[in-house]
This record gives C-alpha cells, structure tokens and sequence, in this order.
C-alpha cells in the first residue's frame, strides 16, 4: 500500500506541475476533407473567459474553503453576483448551525484573564508552588490547580533524583549554574501543600461543573498535594473503571475532581478507546472541559483554539470572511507557541481582532494588530524601552550608584516589531525605506507594551518607557506626543502607495495565481487608496476583474494543506465530532495551525506544497477519511439506487466524481483511480452483471458492505487526485 500511495504521489506531482482547464467532453475530432476549402476547416471561437458553471465552481474553490454537496445548485439559483454582495457582508448571513457547533467550545467565548485563570499556564502554576499567588476557592478550579501543583511537584522529585544519580557518578563534579539557581529558588520556596488560598472563586461554567469535588480545607487539599506519584502504581482495575463510568455526569465528575493526581493519571491512562468516549458522551460542553483540565489545562486551550477555527472554516456560512481571516492570521502571524501565554492570548486575537476586520478598513485592523498583546508579545516589543526613556536613565543612575553590584541583562531598543511592521504588514521588503527607518519607527512604538502579561493582562502604554524627542520617519517628522505617535505613523503606513501595491499583490496571489498579472495588482491597488484602504473595495474590483475569470486561471492553483483538508472535508460532508485528526494532518502535511515560527507565515507559491513526500501524506490522509479511520470523523457515501447486485467500479466512480469533484476530473485521472482501484481491491473493473435470483442472490448486507469498501477506496482516490488538489 505504501509502495502504490508514493508512485501515485509521484504521478500526482507531475500531474500538479502543468494548471488544469475547464473540464470538457473528451471527443474525437472529425474527419477533414482535404479537397475542402481550409476555411472551412477553421477551429470554432473559444472564449477565454470562463462560462456558465465553470464560473461558478472557480468562485466556490477561490473565495471558499471548497465546495460543499448542493453549493453549485445553490449559487446558480441564486446568481453569482448576489452570491458575492451576501459573502462581502457576513453580518447578515445565517450562522445558526456553525453557532450550536461552536457552543461545544465554552472557553473560547473567554477573555484572556480569565482563561488563565480558570486553565491556567504552566507559569501561573509556578506562581501558585512559589507562594506567589493563591489557589482558587472555587472547588473546581481547586482540583485542576492542585493536580498541576502535584505534576510540578513530582517532575522536581524526578529531577532532583536524576540530580543526585548523576552527583553519585560524579562526585566531584560542580552543579551547573542553571541547577543550581533551580535548587536555590526551589529551596526558598513554601511546600505545595502550604499554598496559600484566598482569590475569589471563580464563576462562569466552571464554578457549578463539580460541586462534589469540595473537600475539608484541610485534609482533603493536603492529602492530594502530599501524595507523591508512585510509578510502580498498579493498573487501574477495569471494574472499578466500570463503576466509574457507570455513574451519572455530575457524580461521575465530581469522583474524577476528587482524586488524587497520581490516581487520575493512572485512571486516565488505564481507558481503552471506547471508554475514554464513554467518559465524556453524555457531558456537557463546560464539564468535558473540566475533565480535560484535570488532566491538562493548557492543551485544553490548545486544542480548543484548532477546533473552533476548523469548525469555523467547515461549517460557516460566511465562507469569504473565513477565507479572509486565514489569509490575516498568516499575513499577520503569532506563533503558537511563542511563549506560555501566547495560546491564551490567540484565542482574542483571533476572535476580536482578526475576525471582525477581516473584510473592513486595513488601518482599523492593523492598529488593532499594533495594540494587540499577541502581536506586541510575539515581536518583542512589550520588552523595548527607549535608551533615552525615564525608565533608561533610571536604570543608568541605579547603575552609577552601585557600580559592583551584579547587573541584570540590560534592557534596550529592540526593533522586531518595527522592521516587520514595515517589511511584512505594509510597505514590503522593496517599499522604499531603510534601516534608519526602522530604528526610529521601534523609538516610536517604545512603551507599547503588556500589562502582567502572565496574568492575561491587555495592552498599556508606559510612558516611562517611551522615547522622547522627534523621530523622522520616510522623510516625514513625527512630534513627540506618546502614544499618538505611533497611531500616526499607522495612518502614515496604511495610506502608502506603496502599501496599496503590496497588499494588492498579496491578495491577487491567493485570489488568482501565483504570478498575478500587473495590470490586475495595478487597478486592486488603487482601488485600496480610493476607498481608504476598504478590502471589501478591493475584493470586488478583483471579483469584477477579467484576469480572475481566465479559463488558465481555473484550478492554477495548490491548494494549501489547510485548504485541502477543510476542502475535502466539505466535499465528503464529513460529520466531525473530533476536529484532532484534522489538526494532526495538518501537522504531517508541514501546515499545523498557528505553527509557523518565522513572522513571514506560511508560503502561498503552489511550489512550496507540491512534493512526493508531502503528496503521500495527503493521499493517506484522503483514504482515511474516505473509510472512516479518523476517529471522531464519520463520512457516508451517497446511496446507489436499489438494486440486487453491486454496482460497476466505473459506474461507482461516475456517481462519487459528480460528488466529490466540482467540474470533474479528465479521462487520464479517471482511467488511473479505475487502474489503481483495480489494483488495490483485486476486483475486475469489467460490469458487473445482475445476479440471476436463483443463483445465490447477494444478501443486502453483503452488497452494502462491499459497495461501501468500493466507494471508500474510490472515494479516497478522487479526493486524492489532482483535480481535487487544485482549486
């Protein structure tokens, strides 16, 4: 299987390399007559615009996340124009589906405060074991504390072992320094069961999940934390796990929230598959997520941040605004795991600063960017100080005043924020600025900065921090006025030509083809700074656009990982009650959501997606779904009229393509699915005959089963096939 996944994968690259057109009947051409007049010959005129449906499918694979079963029919009956006016204004469309699906996902309505405080980060854990800040009162939120409190506990037990080990070998050996300080500040530091307790307790969904879980102040939180994890612990008894299970939500969590850590991490790791799904199947959606904090909190938020966007970019109805926001998370990128806030702080910047922008005015949704504790935490600049600053000359004093004392890293211009806001925001790498530039647009933004980042805290500006005097920017001044400064030098960015002419590219990129035409980015660009900079302006001129309705237009591009999961999810109407497999894929497909390091974000070139290896994961991942081996991820193929025999592999085929494959695929992609079918199943794609009724008939349950095993191996390879991996 292996072997026949690469060499197709191998084909599909080729494949890939040359764009597809309009799918067409493939007929012989007719005899000619040489004794005819050549001008009788003459080619009938072929547009170079697509027409009819083809435009239709070419809207659906660039302004969506893919086509799904009924969208063709339903854009055609409501015309196209109308289609696109609807998507430009998701205000008004109907998202009651995409909403109950998104109710399953509670802390992500959360603000960042008070997500860590209800699934706290591994630094407000530290927090709490350093006796500087409290365990809240909420018995809820109690249990999830304290089982971080005891993992904390018992990976400093392994390590001082591992410590003392090494020191037995190597008796002689000095501590590292870094050990040492651990060992210091672990030393100064009160035992976990003496934490202090006093916050307020914690309301919202959390506050009435688990009532049962109080315990005595005292005894019951000490003999939690006091337990050290025991690896030789026996397997958890599978009765017992029964009885567990067995008993109804609100006690069955309130008996998981008042276990010891080592015993919950013992009963966690003793479920079989089926009973991890028991566990949860009846929850609701706020005690499911107690039940995974007690295990992780932080993968809670993790997780729940890839979910809700997949869940979005399948089932929304406001498909272009959804398109729009993946193309503005990547635009202006945070990576994930930038530090221990950065998931909590994701899940705002995503929800109320990309989103709500995504179609509005560029400068509104880059201020927003500028002021957002994600941004300002990823590029540094929460960290930069002016050299001139009060706080500057403060440090400078305290420094004279104590010229032996031991110095602390010291604190600076740092110019992250400044050089990408320039290079990757707006103007781009050729938009005619300079390093001098760059070093006065960090003074400027000096003092932009996050209060108690470890807390959750929203964007400040510090004045103390902040760079006095004039800076000159572009060859423009900019008056010392504090913060002002910098939402003057936004304005001055976003209105550039310069600006215009970047953006404009970069959505023709995704919109049209890698290599967009000029006279396209040319029109896109100044309709930006006509309309103030309006992407909703900008679209519609690209929509109205001769370049974008080319026949070479039409599927000239690789789709990107993300957009090929999403796409054949959509296409296979796949039902989704575990997004996770959707996440992994992405991973193996070099794609994972929020996962690019670089501030460049992800390549949208076709080039970068269009390899052997990376083919061969996208064909693994289509005949998993095609046969139902994602777990939590159910797809049911369109029934075949009743009849008493299985259907032909050709006809089987014709039926899935229609479904699967917007405008179809052409006869060499149809004659190698049949081939490699044929292949794979050892079945003989001559028709199949109708079993004569007194021969043994087929019983119906043997029909569907082997029909179903055809349509998901036939399935698997259409969603594989290149026409598909092109949108």
């Amino acid at each position: 299987m292996d072997c026949f996944k690469a060499t197709l994968a191998a084909v599909m690259c080729l494949s890939l390399i040359t764009p597809s057109t309009p799918a067409q009947a493939e007929t012989a051409p007719s005899p000619v007559n040489p004794t005819e007049n050549r001008a009788s010959a003459r080619q009938p005129y072929q547009s170079g615009q697509l027409r009819g449906d083809d435009r239709i499918l070419h809207v659906l694979n660039r302004f969506t996340f893919g086509p799904r079963p009924g969208d063709l029919e339903a854009v055609r009956a409501m015309g196209l124009e109308k289609w696109f006016n609807q998507q430009l204004h998701p205000e008004a469309l109907d998202q009651t589906d995409l909403n109950a699906r998104l109710a399953q996902f509670p802390a992500m309505q959360l603000n960042p405060q008070d997500l860590l405080f209800r699934l706290p980060s591994n630094a407000i854990i530290r927090q709490v074991a350093d006796g500087k800040a409290p365990i809240p009162k909420n018995p809820a939120l109690q249990a999830i504390y304290d089982n971080e409190l005891a993992r904390v506990e018992q990976r400093r037990q392994e390590k001082e072992k591992q410590n003392q080990q090494q020191a037995s070998i190597s008796p002689n050996a000095s501590m590292p320094p870094q050990d040492m300080a651990e060992s210091m500040i672990q030393s100064q530091a009160p035992p976990l069961a003496q934490a202090p307790k006093g916050a307020a307790a914690g309301g919202g969904a959390m506050a009435a999940m688990a009532p049962e879980t109080s315990r005595a102040a005292d005894a019951g939180q000490m003999n939690r934390m006091a337990a050290p994890a025991n690896p030789d612990q026996a397997q958890f008894a599978q009765e017992k796990i029964v009885r567990i299970l067995s008993l109804p939500p609100q006690q069955r969590i309130g008996r998981l929230g008042a276990m010891q850590q080592p015993e919950f991490d013992s009963f966690r790791k003793a479920l079989k598959p089926p009973q991890r799904a028991a566990l949860i199947a009846d929850l609701s959606p706020a005690q499911r997520e107690f039940v995974d904090a007690l295990e992780n909190p932080q993968r809670v938020v993790i997780d729940e941040l890839a979910s809700q966007r997949l869940t979005r970019d399948i089932y929304s109805s406001a498909q272009l605004q959804e398109v729009m926001t993946d193309f503005w998370l990547n635009h202006f990128n945070v990576y994930l795991h930038k530090n221990e806030e950065t998931p909590y702080y994701l899940v705002s910047y995503e929800r109320d600063v990309i989103r709500p922008r995504a179609l509005g005015k560029f400068e509104d949704l880059l201020e927003a960017t500028a002021h957002s504790p994600a941004m300002l935490l990823y590029l540094d600049n929460s960290s930069s100080m002016g050299p001139d600053s009060p706080a500057a000359e403060r440090n400078k004093e305290k420094d004279a005043r104590n010229p032996g004392a031991k110095k602390k890293a010291p604190e600076g211009l740092n110019e992250n924020y400044a050089r990408e806001l320039m290079e990757l925001h707006t103007l781009g790498v050729n938009g005619g600025y300079t390093q001098a530039d760059i070093t006065q647009v960090a003074r400027v933004f000096t003092g932009w900065t996050v209060d108690r980042p470890q807390r959750g805290g929203e964007f400040k500006f510090d004045e103390n921090r902040h760079e006095p005097g004039t800076k000159k920017i572009l060859g423009k001044k900019i008056k010392d006025h504090g913060e002002q400064e910098g939402r003057e030098l936004l304005h001055m960015l976003a209105t550039r030509p310069a600006t215009a002419h970047f953006l404009a590219r970069k959505l023709a990129v995704r919109f049209v083809g890698d290599d967009p035409p000029q006279a396209l980015v040319d029109r896109m660009a100044k309709s930006y700074l006509s309309s103030g900079g309006d992407i909703s302006a900008v679209l519609n001129t690209l929509f109205h656009s001769p370049e974008l309705w080319a026949t070479g237009a039409f599927r000239a591009k690789v789709k990107t990982p993300i957009e090929f999961v999403v796409s054949a999810a959509r296409a296979s109407n796949a039902k989704t009650d575990n997004l996770q497999p959707l996440v992994n894929a992405l991973r193996e497909m070099g794609m994972p959501l929020y996962g690019s390091v670089p501030p460049t974000g992800y390549n949208w070139q076709s080039s970068t997606w269009v390899s052997t290896g990376a083919l061969v994961n996208r064909m693994n991942f289509a005949l998993r779904l095609a046969a139902n081996k994602l777990p939590g991820i159910a797809v049911a193929w369109p029934e075949q009229e009743a009849s008493n025999s299985i259907a032909s592999p050709q006809a089987e085929e014709q039926r899935l393509e229609s479904s699967l494959v917007a405008g179809g695929v052409s006869n060499s992609t149809r004659a190698a699915v049949l081939d490699q079918f044929e292949q794979q199943s050892g079945q003989n794609t001559a028709p199949a005959r109708p079993v004569p009724v007194a021969a043994k008939p087929i019983s119906q349950a043997q029909a569907a089963t082997a029909l179903d095993r055809q349509d998901q191996l036939l399935a698997g390879l259409l969603l594989g096939s290149p026409e598909f991996q092109r949108r």
